[in-house]
């Protein structure tokens, strides 16, 4: 029996890394299962190790913790552990390549790395780490998943150095690294940087592109691991930067209202799967970035079990639709019909996911949303500055609905299939209903899921909101009603545009940002070579001259005097020929870079000595 304080030994993320390893050596169903061995020891830890254990250290004279346990890491790690199961095992069904699922656990244990840092410069690590690993998974498909991957690594590269700039200027701030040195990232420009460089991966409106665009494209195993994994993290960064305020953050609150609203709107005109629920992916983020923006307890605890839950059911629905594509190759859900007596499996599944990210009751994503709408709502613990807000989370909730109602009604409901085409797999299934099951457990037994949160006292289920405090109460009768509202105004809407719905092809306006940082790339990339040829010109001709004149200094002197007015210059011939230089003096861009690089090192490690 291994005691607890022991397990606070084990780095989790190396656990995943040696997993990964294991993968590409080991004959395919070995490599597999210590995958998913190495992330079932995930869950365990995160469950055993008592809060308040770290691991500390020091990394170029700075004091880090890259092993921090507390009840917000603990959290995140049970989802991120027990996903990491199911989709190992989903990888292992649906013929993902070993070197795939290896590229995988590398990006998840950058993932876990993240979550169970103890300081921001663990946190920049662990972040670049993932952005580089995630490209990989994304990459390793071929095809159009490369240039999407090399989209994917320009923002995400971006975004990882603004946070990297955002982490400096927090340590100029309060000379500390450490979570627990101060409480979420300083004010001022770090907080500015932060938002902006988080943002990218959390997808606000704007920064957000990159999500339709890339996961899409790559092998529906990669998917469902890019599903979770990454934005994720991120929104958990992101309450740690900003965690529970009395104030709080009015423009990331209303940041998250629009992004719920717009992701929504977009993934109702999407005809392919995958882009549609990636839109969602900005939709459900939608939702926790706006309850870390009112910062009240009941608003930070839906935020991170509103997390909790989309892991769960995120995955699940990318899954669910994977076994549709990996069955059929059909991306277009309007080329889909019927499916339900083909694959009932599966539809059950995807059932499971439709009505946990709806927030039907009885469904976990119903407790977390519910929280968050309370948050936001004047009537409940809500400010009156949030009132906009609540009302663009309910916009967002319809979106939400219409946009499941069309997926599942063109996929599995819509007509009679043409094709006859087996059922899931069994591994796909078990990993399917593994994750249904906890959406619907997490549902129903909404108090074990309560005790599970951070910020509500467990077993009373008491939270702390402006006015006081309160208890939990999401079967209550208000409660209820606005849930069926929300069902019928989105049923009756969707009879009304299903017609003129599924005819509609709006692209999003924000994917202007590919021409044109396209563009912006080229003439930087030209600006940049030209200006650097000139120079280059410039000093070579200058050394050249030099070299001449040191070489022949009689011939330079004749030359001078040559030029004054009534002075006659005897011809002559120079002694060695005149030799031209020999020095090599030309180098590419990235030697010059190298040495730039040398060179500015050697002046900071004087300048620091």
């Amino acid at each position: 029996m291994i005691e607890a304080e022991t397990l606070t030994l084990i780095y989790p993320p190396l656990l995943v890394l040696a997993a990964a390893l294991l993968v590409v050596v080991l004959p395919r169903i070995a490599g597999f299962t210590a995958g998913a061995l190495s992330l079932a020891a995930v869950l365990a830890i995160s469950v055993a190790v008592p809060e308040g254990s770290h691991l500390t250290g020091t990394f170029l004279g700075f004091e880090v913790a890259p092993f921090y346990v507390d009840e917000f890491s603990q959290f995140i790690g049970m989802g991120l552990g027990f996903l990491g199961v199911c989709s190992v095992i989903y990888a292992y069904s649906s013929e993902a390549s070993r070197v795939l699922v290896a590229f995988a656990l590398v990006y998840v244990a950058s993932a876990l790395g993240a979550a169970f840092a103890g300081d921001w410069l663990v946190l920049v690590f662990m972040w670049e780490l993932m952005a580089l690993t995630s490209t990989l998974v994304v990459w390793h498909y071929g095809g159009d998943a490369v240039r999407a991957g090399y989209r994917y690594a320009i923002f995400h590269g971006t975004g990882g150095v603004i946070v990297l700039f955002a982490v400096v200027a927090h340590y100029v701030e309060v000379g500390s690294f450490l979570y627990a040195d101060h409480t979420g990232i300083a004010g001022g420009l770090p907080t500015m940087l932060a938002i902006l460089g988080i943002g990218v991966n959390v997808g606000f409106v704007g920064l957000h592109t990159w999500l339709p665009d890339t996961y899409p494209r790559p092998h529906i195993a990669a998917s469902v691991f890019l599903s979770v994994f990454t934005t994720k993290t991120s929104a958990f960064i992101l309450y740690r930067a900003f965690p529970v305020e009395g104030d709080g953050h009015l423009y990331l609150a209303y940041m998250g209202g629009l992004m719920s609203v717009y992701g929504a709107s977009f993934a109702l005109l999407q005809h392919d799967m995958r882009a549609l629920l990636s839109y969602h992916i900005q939709a459900q983020l939608g939702y926790i970035v706006a309850g870390i923006g009112i910062g009240s307890a009941i608003a930070s605890a839906g935020a991170l079990g509103h997390l909790f839950n989309n892991i769960l059911f995120k995955s699940l629905l990318f899954m669910a639709v994977g076994v549709v594509i990996y069955r059929t190759g059909e991306e277009d859900l309007y080329e889909l019909g019927g499916l339900w007596r083909e694959m009932p499996l599966t539809a059950v599944a995807f059932g499971l996911g439709a009505l946990s990210i709806t927030a039907i009751p009885g469904f976990n994503g119903y407790i977390s949303k519910g929280m968050v709408f309370d948050a936001a709502d004047p009537g409940y613990y809500g400010a009156p500055e949030y009132q906009a807000l609540y009302w663009l989370l309910f916009l967002g909730a319809i979106g939400t609905l219409l946009s499941f109602i069309k997926l599942g009604y063109y996929v599995f409901f819509h007509g009679e299939s043409d094709i006859s085409v087996p059922d899931a797999k069994p591994g796909q299934t078990v990993a399917m209903f593994g994750l249904g099951g906890a959406c619907l457990l997490f549902g129903v037994w909404w108090q074990g899921f309560a005790d599970l949160l951070p910020l509500v006292e467990e077993s009373t289920h008491v939270f702390e909101y402006p006015g006081g405090e309160s208890e939990l109460h999401p079967y209550s009768l208000s409660h209820l009603e606005t849930a069926g509202i929300l069902v019928a105004i989105s049923a009756v809407t969707f009879a009304v545009v299903r017609k003129p719905l599924s005819k509609l092809d709006i692209s999003d306006p924000a994917t202007i940002v590919f021409p044109a940082g396209y563009y912006l790339g080229r003439w930087s990339m030209l600006a940049t070579t030209e200006l650097y040829a000139a120079v280059d010109r410039a000093v070579v001709g200058f050394v050249k001259r030099c070299y001449w004149l040191g070489d022949n200094p009689v011939l330079a002197v004749d030359a001078a005097a040559r030029r004054l007015p009534m002075v006659d210059v005897e011809d002559r011939r120079p002694a060695d020929g005149g030799r031209p230089s020999t020095i090599h003096l030309r180098t590419s861009i990235g030697t010059t870079v190298l040495l730039i690089t040398v060179l500015l090192t050697i002046v900071l490690w004087l300048l620091v000595n």
